[in-house]
């Protein structure tokens, strides 16, 4: 039943970025594989819009306020739960490798500090900018390739796919995989693209015509709703040719994510590992691209920027071709894979197993009434360079119908109806008719608030 794990996670990119799922724009012809021979979630949602609260969250299967994993650029991580390569080597002999991002701390300048997580081989990257004098994984790879990172970095259009971060954490990832072992495996293969700065080689480049890429959604309304809702920490405005020039850069790094997926898979193949191997792809947070005139992630909880890729594949165990509109969390992961290999999944674990809707034990109405997502000061305006950040609170509800977002240093919030408005652009916060449906969301978010709330061991008390 332990099946080996290839999960493999992009940075910043958003739900509809997959041509199986219904982006004709985009070729992901290695997604689309996974998509047939697996499930899809359609609606799966990270739980902050931003890479170390998000990463805290789906890494421990509890949501990041409770594990004190809010800040991006934090000078450490808490440690305030294990992460789920720890219960799995410790638990079940897993043997863990990563290549390219962790990111539970901050790495700006620094090779990020690690903890006690599990991983035997730890091949570091936080991105693929040469910034680190030691220490960095890909920057010597490429010098054992005869090249010099800087050297390439400066003319980011003419680095060869060969020499790219992403065919590097491919090319770590199948050494690791081919490796000689009896224990069942687990690699993280954590890219940093489609992240900024929007830097494909020019060979993907060109294959994207922005002209004919459709708008984004943009609204004559959106100025004005930002103007309302005050300053928000992260994003920036863009203009809409931009916009599109952004989202063909944007594409075509996810074009050259998919050719490598497409590698991993074939090695999985050549190695008769394919059928052992329960593949997961997913991402940390979505990217705005445009939508609502905004470029970037930050304080926001657009659809485009909580919402992400979630499709995992293991043939002869996951149902095949199918596309579930179940709400789903990325914390869910946790639970699934220690269910998988056997590990007791502890209480305090507030993710919940996806093994059900991905054997079709249960329908979607059965998993989450509602899913979560928060930010909380994760851009520190204290850290030197973000002065002119707001340092802002917010937290989203959302259910089949409306997502309400509450940002906790001012009075405006958003309410939408998703059913009526899908883009998001009609805030019915202050809406008369909408104020029964805002005070059932704020109760619900504040409850879930409140129980997601770790209140350590159980304790007896004998009298």
């Amino acid at each position: 039943m332990q099946p080996n794990i290839l999960w493999i996670c992009t940075d910043q990119q958003r739900y509809d970025t997959i041509r199986a799922l219904g982006n004709e724009h985009i070729n992901t012809p290695n997604i689309d594989r996974l998509v047939r021979e697996g499930t899809a979630f359609s609606h799966a949602f990270c739980q902050s819009p931003i890479c170390t609260p998000s990463r805290a969250s789906f890494l421990t299967g509890m949501y990041a306020s409770t594990v004190h994993g809010c800040a991006n650029g934090n000078d450490y991580w808490s440690g305030a739960a294990p992460l789920v390569t720890k219960l799995l080597a410790d638990g079940a002999d897993y043997d863990c490798g990563l290549a390219g991002k962790l990111h539970l701390a901050g790495a700006h300048g620094r090779v990020e500090p690690r903890g006690d997580d599990g991983y035997r081989v730890f091949h570091w990257s936080h991105d693929s900018r040469d910034q680190w004098p030691e220490g960095h994984a890909y920057a010597d790879w490429v010098q054992e390739q005869g090249h010099v990172l800087a050297d390439l970095r400066k003319d980011t259009a003419s680095l060869p796919p060969k020499l790219h971060q992403t065919t590097w954490c491919a090319d770590k990832a199948i050494e690791f995989m081919n490796e000689d072992r009896e224990d069942p495996w687990l690699m993280s293969v954590n890219i940093f693209d489609p992240h900024g700065p929007f830097d494909p080689p020019q060979e993907y480049l060109d294959r994207y015509d922005p002209v004919s890429l459709p708008d984004p959604l943009w609204g004559e309304q959106d100025v004005a709703a930002h103007e309302k809702l005050g300053p928000v920490d992260g994003v920036g405005s863009i203009d809409l040719k931009d916009a599109k020039e952004v989202t063909a850069a944007y594409y075509a790094m996810i074009e050259l994510v998919d050719d490598n997926v497409g590698r991993m898979l074939q090695a999985l193949e050549d190695s008769g590992q394919r059928e052992d191997t329960l593949v997961i792809f997913t991402s940390d947070h979505g990217e705005l691209l445009g939508d609502h005139q905004l470029v970037g992630k930050g304080c926001r909880f657009y659809e485009c920027l909580v919402r992400v890729p979630l499709v995992c594949s293991w043939p002869g165990h996951i149902r095949e071709g199918v596309v579930s509109d179940a709400l789903v969390e990325l914390i869910d992961i946790v639970p699934t894979l220690l269910q998988l290999a056997g590990v007791a999944v502890a209480d305090r674990i507030q993710g919940r197993s996806l093994w059900p809707l991905l054997t079709g034990a249960s329908e979607a109405e059965d998993h989450r009434a509602y899913v979560r997502s928060e930010y909380y000061r994760a851009l520190n305006p204290d850290v030197p360079g973000r002065e002119h950040l707001q340092g802002s609170y917010g937290t989203m509800i959302r259910d089949r119908r409306y997502k309400l977002v509450c940002y906790h240093d001012r009075e405006m919030g958003e309410l939408y109806d998703l059913t009526a408005d899908p883009g998001e652009f009609n805030n019915l916060w202050d809406d008369p008719a909408s104020s029964q449906v805002r005070f059932r969301l704020m109760k619900q978010s504040f409850d879930a608030l409140a129980n997601a709330v770790d209140i350590g061991p159980k304790q007896v008390t004998q009298f």
